[in-house]
């Protein structure tokens, strides 16, 4: 594996932290790479077979090497294995299961097993940034195990991005470390990232994001719209875990727009415009789809930023249905309707992503926010570990107008300042927060002050 390092940083990049020039800087080179590295060809490869195992529902079969989510989940972890043996052995690969039953969707004894595979990073190997896809599929009785159930959008294209994304990642070496997560029981009731995220804070694992792939393959939708240039980012608007006394600061402060997981969503939007071509990042301002759910929400219920990436267009005759035909209408979630080179440009944001934060310094920790009734605004946080976090190189002070979905104006702020000054900049017109920058110019996600914006310690 090889290390970012770039060969040329000085008054350039100290120029573009503070705005005065656009000019291409190395982390832009290196993260247009990376965005433009996955295959299409490999992800079709890894789409079709797993759909070659029939059926990937969680109460299928789990013994036959050929049919049912245990070959399905055995191919995974072999996957990773794989990858793992091309890097030198730089993933740990295992399985997080846990058993789930009287449940309406697992009413028997069910081992739910999730596939894992982790690239520790070099200096701070405890901060997780997460990529997940899903491994089960169903058709139109969520109980049914046993028909025909391809699931390839949904959501076999997600798990496809995450091997593509832990083939292209580990070709480098980052200060951070990057999970690569295919999880089970989703379509039963969201089991296995309930079982990963309760195993994580067991183990104490810093996740500052979850990246939740789930259909990243179509482009044509029910409402008869064929696009492959807009992709959507779920995010939730104030954090699951917020006490009644944070609730009230933040009613009188600020922050509904602002939990960790919506300034991650800004960040995937960033990263979408900066380093992928004809992309535009939807940011949905709502938990998930209507009244539907998603794996990044028992890491929100856990306290962790988490968003969901999929595609604009749902086709809902291709998800959660038997394999049939009617009326001239045909049903099923088939391979025929996968658009494997737009499963690819999503991958290639997930892996910028993931590349920028696991490059960046860690967020900045306890953010402080002060300046009522007076003419300037004064931010305070606390500095970072050294040892953790080696290529910190300073600060970003961001501020935009309320009504604004994204940043708008920064101020560089050197790594031995904790507290800067805003002058004349009154904290009753704007949002504020901080970001680390690293020495070759890596950013990460904007921290809000106070516990609505938090990403931990």
């Amino acid at each position: 594996m090889k290390p970012f390092k770039a060969t040329a940083l000085s008054l350039l990049l100290i120029f573009a932290f503070t705005g005065f020039t656009h000019a291409q800087t190395p982390e832009m080179e290196v993260l247009r790479e990376i965005g433009a590295a996955p295959s299409a060809d490999r992800i079709e490869a890894d789409i079709s077979k797993l759909v070659s195992f029939g059926t990937r529902h969680t109460l299928s079969d789990t013994t036959s090497d050929t049919r049912g989510i245990g070959a399905a989940r055995r191919w995974i972890k072999a996957e990773f294995e794989r990858i793992s043996e091309e890097c030198g052995g730089c993933l740990e690969v295992f399985y997080v299961s846990d058993v789930i039953e009287g449940t309406r969707r697992i009413p028997e004894p069910t081992k739910v097993v999730n596939v894992i595979a982790i690239q520790r990073g070099t200096a701070d190997p405890n901060r997780f940034v997460v990529m997940s896809g899903d491994i089960d599929s169903r058709v139109s009785d969520a109980l049914d195990g046993e028909s025909e159930s391809p699931g390839a959008n949904d959501n076999a294209s997600g798990v496809a991005g995450v091997l593509e994304s832990a083939r292209v990642l580990t070709n480098y070496e980052f200060e951070g470390s990057i999970m690569y997560a295919a999880l089970s029981g989703e379509e039963q009731g969201l089991f296995g990232g309930q079982i990963l995220a309760a195993h994580a804070k067991e183990k104490g694992w810093d996740i500052k994001g979850v990246l939740n792939n789930d259909m990243i393959g179509n482009i044509q939708g029910i409402n008869q719209v064929i696009d492959n240039t807009t992709a959507r980012v779920f995010s939730e608007g104030t954090r699951a875990v917020e006490t009644e006394r944070e609730g009230t600061i933040r009613r009188y402060t600020g922050g509904e727009v602002d939990s960790p997981s919506r300034n991650l969503a800004r960040y995937v939007d960033k990263m979408a415009d900066l380093y992928i071509r004809n992309l535009d990042v939807m940011m949905i301002y709502r938990l998930d789809r209507f009244g539907r759910g998603g794996h990044h929400r028992p890491f929100n219920e856990a306290g962790f930023p988490g968003v969901r990436i999929m595609e604009t267009n749902e086709d809902y005759n291709r998800q959660h249905q038997d394999l049939r035909t009617e009326d001239g209408v045909e049903y099923g979630d088939v391979l025929d309707e996968v658009e494997f080179d737009f499963a690819a440009k999503l991958t290639g944001l997930n892996a910028v992503v993931m590349a920028g934060m696991s490059w960046a310094p860690s967020p900045p920790a306890e953010v402080e926010i002060e300046g009522a009734v007076r003419p300037s605004t004064t931010l305070k946080w606390k500095a970072l570990d050294a040892e953790q976090n080696p290529q910190l190189a300073g600060y970003k002070i961001y501020w935009r107008l309320t009504d604004a979905n994204q940043w708008q104006k920064s101020v560089f702020v050197p790594a031995d300042k904790t507290e800067h000054t805003l002058e004349n900049v009154v904290i009753d017109n704007y949002y504020f927060g901080v970001a680390s920058v690293s020495e070759d110019g890596f950013e990460s996600p904007v921290v809000f002050p106070g516990p609505a914006g938090s990403f931990g310690d």
